[in-house]
């Protein structure tokens, strides 16, 4: 036994477990950021235990299922044992190390389905059919492709064995039919189609939470695809890791910029969300791929998927009417089937389009039906199961709250909307005086007035748009109003917003990003507030905002107890 090259080649896999491990925070943040914020607690959960559960089912049931026939029925491996001998090997790794990278590869293909099924899906439901996933779908089509089983023995026109060299199939279609079949079976989330069937927008409550976790799931492929050589001790192995390498990058780079083209021209802008789904397709597409092609056919390869997310996804939801919220039917599902075939269209070896015959096209083509079906079959009874059992889909009062409240007892999952706590465990007379505060008896004395001197008070709301603030700030001082309160908030006008798209479908409202300012005024004449802001807002475009003016009855002032007109003044 090389010791040197054991010990390279069992590092390498274990850097790529930990890069792939990575990936289900990924998962997790571009599911999350495409959903709804109230459902934010819930994703993150699902996408938590999946791979907690996964990991113990896989250990104890499914990688003896995968790997069986080939390492005796747990893998030639005692799961009880302490410590590894010399026998126990897959391969040229130790066994521990072969289980360990091919649970977070089963942890991947369970946690896709989560996002297709999000906002709806009932916890103690998801954790079931995550359980099933890994312990037994998952292993049983793995075993076809990776264990030995029928399909890597398959010979058609002189070709023999179907080519999944990370998982296009295995993981990533697996989990897209799963998810499409879920999807179809839970049905769409309230308001989703009207009573025409005519889809409507439900835009993502964070769009930088997407794209970072597109951007973890990148990074995570450099270990997806290029650990699945399983070695990196050997010349063949180190050109073998540098070409998926390049592969696996310049696909996921082609068809991001293609998904942004294809949008643009569809939508009249581009398309940030579809965007960064286009990223994962070419990531989803290559995989399967990515050893067997070189770069220039990885470029076509990942083009295509760039142009097959767009359409995937349009039509899933506007033909098929199944609602998927983060696109992973198209993404894991269409592209993996995708990518998959390319090994028999591109392959440096039997390529159809390189003229090496049709043999192993069809090869590829044969074990992407048969592990669809398989698929489908099997999750579309177990759905049906848990549906007549236990339930799949939570309650409509549930749903419209949000799971994090009804599932979890969450607030919220982001703090700035959680409740605040007030007092400090006192009774309001036992509370000590804040530091640096002053007794109401000792603060500046004042006389109390309520008379306003004929002088009226106003409110005027100003909303405008956010980059014209420190314009009308600016107006605000030059007329002697310096007191405005400021708030963020979302609004839009008789244009609705003006006509966007999200996702390919129009949005009905538009919900614009405004500043809303409020100032009370009584010295100022309020028509000379009116005149200096419209002077600061105007830019002659749909949008420069509104001005609303209000009779105000009293202002309080608490620090000195002044009343009316006396309360604005310093």
């Amino acid at each position: 036994m090389d010791v040197t090259a054991l010990s390279l080649d069992t590092l390498w896999v274990l850097l790529g477990a930990a890069l792939v491990f990575f990936m289900q925070a990924g998962f997790a943040m571009v599911e999350t950021g495409f959903t709804r914020a109230k459902n934010a607690g819930n994703i993150i959960m699902k996408n938590l235990m999946d791979f907690a559960c996964g990991s113990v089912v896989f250990w104890f049931i499914g990688y003896g299922i995968m790997y069986g026939s080939a390492n005796g029925f747990w893998g030639g491996l005692d799961f009880f044992s302490l410590k590894l001998t010399s026998e126990s090997m897959a391969g040229n790794i130790p066994t521990w190390t072969h289980l360990i990278f091919n649970t977070v590869f089963c942890a991947t293909a369970a946690t896709i389905v989560s996002g297709a099924m999000a906002e709806r899906t009932k916890f103690k439901s998801y954790l079931i059919y995550s359980i099933v996933i890994s312990a037994i779908i998952y292993p049983i089509e793995g075993h076809w492709i990776w264990g030995g089983g029928w399909l890597s023995n398959l010979s058609i026109a002189g070709w023999t064995g179907f080519h999944d060299y990370a998982g296009s199939t295995a993981v990533h279609m697996t989990g897209g039919i799963a998810a499409l079949v879920g999807a179809a079976v839970l049905g769409p989330r309230i308001g989703k189609y009207d009573k025409n069937g005519k889809s409507k927008a439900i835009p993502a409550h964070s769009i930088t939470l997407g794209a970072l976790g597109v951007f973890i799931l990148w990074f995570g492929w450099f270990g997806f695809n290029p650990a699945s050589s399983y070695g990196l001790s050997s010349v063949d192995n180190a050109l073998d890791v540098s070409n998926v390498f390049m592969t696996t990058n310049i696909a996921a780079a082609c068809a991001t910029v293609v998904t942004m083209i294809v949008t643009w021209f569809r939508y009249g802008k581009p398309d940030v969300s579809m965007t960064l789904n286009g990223s994962l397709a070419g990531l989803v597409a290559i995989t399967a791929c990515c050893s067997a092609i070189d770069p220039w056919a990885a470029a076509i390869v990942g083009a295509v998927a760039g142009v097959i997310v767009v359409f995937g996804v349009e039509f899933i939801d506007k033909v098929l009417k199944i609602d998927d919220p983060v696109g992973a039917v198209a993404v894991h599902g269409l592209n993996g089937i995708w990518g998959t075939l390319a090994v028999g269209l591109f392959g440096r070896e039997g390529g159809l389009l390189l003229g090496q015959g049709a043999g192993r096209f069809l090869v590829q083509l044969v074990g992407v039906l048969s592990v669809a079906a398989f698929v489908a079959a099997t999750m579309f009874v177990l759905f049906i199961i848990i549906k007549k059992t236990v339930g799949l889909r939570v309650s409509a009062e549930e749903e419209v709250i949000g799971l994090d409240v009804m599932e979890h007892g969450l607030s919220s999952a982001y703090a700035d909307f959680m409740p605040t706590t007030i007092g400090n465990g006192m009774d309001d007379d036992e509370s000590p005086v804040a530091p640096g505060s002053v007794e109401p008896q000792v603060a500046v004395p004042v006389t109390e007035v309520t008379t306003n001197d004929g002088h009226k008070i106003s409110k005027v709301v100003v909303v405008c748009r956010q980059d014209r603030f420190t314009r009308l700030k600016n107006a605000m001082n030059s007329i002697g109003v310096s007191g405005m309160t400021v708030m963020n908030v979302m609004g839009c006008g008789l244009q609705k917003g003006a006509s966007e798209y999200y996702r390919g479908v129009p949005l009905e409202i538009n919900l614009l990003p405004k500043l809303k300012v409020e100032i009370v005024v009584s010295k100022v004449p309020v028509d000379t507030v009116i005149a200096a802001a419209k002077q600061a807002l105007y830019t002659g475009h749909i949008g420069d905002g509104k001005i609303f003016v209000y009779n105000v009855e009293n202002v309080v002032k608490v620090r000195t107890g002044e009343q009316g007109y006396d309360a604005l003044q310093y």
